[in-house]
């Protein structure tokens, strides 16, 4: 099982409009060149982020897009379901699918705890917290790249 590269791509685009002041309007192109994708890809990722009500996208001379949450209220879950859907590690465990043999499935409630636990740990991340951590990591790599000493 594998996030999808959209979603990859979403929390890359999300944890950098995190670093970003806040009435900051990132333009396609330099959202792009700062994750390293394609911005007619990232153009429609940022638009199902936009239809989730996460992103705000502005048009015209000064345009761009923003977050439209704070960075300490939006979690890795929310941003994961919004380009994915709701979490579901099995159709049994789909909102819209009942399974006719979850009474005598041995496996359903394995499911079900996985489940819940991948949901639990995505929605304990902040975009704020991985946007935080993605600075330091970013800083110590250029003290390494100048020939400084850094303690990740």
């Amino acid at each position: 099982m594998q996030i999808t590269r959209a979603t990859d791509y979403a929390v890359r685009v999300t944890v950098h409009l995190a670093s970003l002041p806040a009435d900051h309007k990132a333009p396609l192109g330099e959202l792009a060149e700062a994750t390293g994708v394609r911005d007619n890809f990232l153009s429609k990722i940022l638009q199902r982020l936009v239809r989730h009500g996460l992103v705000s996208s502005h048009r015209g001379t000064g345009g761009g897009f923003r977050l439209n949450v704070t960075p300490e209220s939006l979690t890795l879950l929310q941003v994961v379901e919004a380009i994915e859907g709701k979490i579901a590690l099995n159709i049994c465990l789909s909102e819209w699918q009942s399974c006719p043999l979850q009474m005598q499935c041995a496996v359903h409630p394995v499911w079900q705890k996985a489940q819940a636990a991948l949901s639990q740990e995505l929605a304990a991340v902040t975009i704020a917290e991985l946007a935080a951590r993605t600075a330091e990591k970013s800083k110590a790599l250029d003290e390494v790249r100048s020939g400084g000493t850094s303690t990740p």
